[in-house]
């Protein structure tokens, strides 16, 4: 009896310190997601002053803002998985740190939109590298009841990044308000919003180093010498799931789609009908989506884990159906409020709502794809959420804005439009993929034990 209850003691502590090294990797990689939402986010916070010095309209700033970013971030993010399948997870995730880093630093430079608009390409490649490589990092490390809830803390580093774009970026701005350029040493005369550029990216370099504390598990360099899974045979596997990726692709880019676009346009909403400064409204909303986003996201993942424990397999999209639902009215109530202290109040549950998604949209491709692709699964889920809410999402409501109503102030309206659409859309896909996602499950569970030996 003593040397058995040694045994277990020994195994319980062993447990517990894995399970605390394992929150230390979601860690790390939360705060590096966190730098890439604060360079990427940044540029919804300086449309006026990027529109007035890159002498362009809301169309073309919402081409910086979503689709140049979405476009190189979708298509470099399927070999970058792919890679993150086969190869040192952390070392590709600091390769891409070091590059969309320098890319936003240099974004601070740039004196025309063409500049521009081939640097925020070049952050799109690099910020590719990051999640593939983190889901799946993150899946060897937990068990399968608390995947939800730790990609949702990780996806927590969205809205930690993006709070401090608006803040830093706010503050900033309003610091440097009082003259239209500044000196800096070598560089001359530079506007505020190159300062903040400069500011958001050259702080993710010095932060690469932390990679190296972050090990690969061993079953991932061993599972990547014995064997790499041929391209053909991942999209073979994902084509016989094809109806449960293409309804959970397209229901959560919906949401996203949504998220994106509030994300995009909700300062200038407060700006152009509230007349809200850029300082203002990057200290209040950045505040709001700092706080309520976490809120939001963690909340999504623990009630998916609570009710995937209770029996229901398909938990994670049941979730996405409840979010499209809630959200819809509340997008209305904000973009339609009478006050800014109306559309404040309702804010909060649409910053919370917003974030929602984005922890267990993954967890539910974890689950339903076998280890050896998950990174290429991950990569793909990736491309389609991003080519649909990002690429999508901030256009549409500019082009809406710029061509269809013809007037700055019907910005509200478009927001009204584009999320209220995108939310009941998304609610009625996911709520089609129900079904085919346990069936999915049940295709995992049988591909697992054929390939166990």
């Amino acid at each position: 009896m003593p040397a058995t209850t040694s045994t277990e003691a020994a195994t319980a502590d062993s447990t517990a310190h894995s399970l605390r090294y394992a929150w230390y990797i979601v860690g790390v990689l939360t705060l590096l997601y966190a730098f890439s939402f604060i360079d990427r986010q940044i540029f919804s916070l300086l449309v006026g002053p990027l529109r007035r010095d890159l002498h362009i309209g809301d169309a073309k700033m919402s081409l910086l803002i979503g689709f140049s970013f979405a476009l190189f971030y979708t298509f470099f993010g399927i070999p970058l998985g792919r890679l993150a399948d086969l190869y040192s997870r952390r070392l590709i995730i600091a390769a891409g740190l070091v590059l969309w880093s320098g890319f936003t630093a240099s974004c601070g430079l740039a004196q025309t939109f063409e500049t521009m608009l081939l640097l925020r390409m070049g952050v799109g490649v690099g910020e590719a590298a990051l999640s593939p490589a983190a889901y799946s990092l993150i899946t060897d490390y937990f068990p399968r009841e608390r995947l939800a809830t730790a990609l949702s803390v990780y996806s927590m580093g969205i809205y930690v990044g993006s709070g401090m774009a608006f803040l830093l970026g706010g503050l900033v701005v309003a610091y440097a308000s009082t003259q239209a350029t500044w000196t800096i040493p070598l560089l001359g005369a530079v506007h505020p919003w190159q300062i903040i550029f400069l500011l958001v990216g050259l702080p993710g370099i010095a932060v690469a180093p932390l990679l190296f504390t972050v090990k690969e598990p061993a079953m991932h360099r061993g599972a990547s010498r014995r064997s790499t899974v041929p391209m053909r045979q991942v999209f073979s596997y994902i084509l016989e799931n094809r109806r449960t990726f293409l309804l959970h692709n397209i229901g959560f880019g919906l949401l996203a789609l949504s998220s994106y676009a509030s994300a995009a346009w909700v300062p200038e909403f407060y700006r152009r009908h509230f007349h809200w400064s850029i300082g203002t409204t990057g200290v209040i909303y950045g505040s709001c989506v700092a706080v309520f986003g976490c809120i939001g996201i963690v909340s999504a993942g623990r009630l998916a884990d609570y009710l995937r424990k209770r029996g229901r397999g398909n938990a994670t999209l049941f979730v996405g159906v409840l979010i499209g639902l809630v959200w819809l009215p509340v997008n209305c109530l904000l973009y339609l409020a009478p006050s800014a202290t109306l559309a404040t109040i309702w804010l909060l549950p649409g910053c919370a709502l917003a974030a929602a998604p984005f922890g267990i949209a993954p967890a539910a491709i974890q689950q339903m794809m076998p280890a050896t692709m998950r990174g290429q699964a991950s990569a793909v889920y990736l491309f389609s959420i991003n080519l649909i809410g990002l690429g999508i999402g901030p256009t549409a409501v500019g082009a809406l804005t710029q061509y269809a109503f013809r007037s700055d102030e019907a910005v509200r309206y478009s927001l009204v439009i584009v999320t209220s659409v995108a939310c009941a859309l998304a609610a009625a896909v996911l709520y089609g993929a129900l079904k085919p996602f346990v069936a999915s499950l049940e295709r995992v569970r049988v591909w697992n034990a054929a390939h166990s030996g």
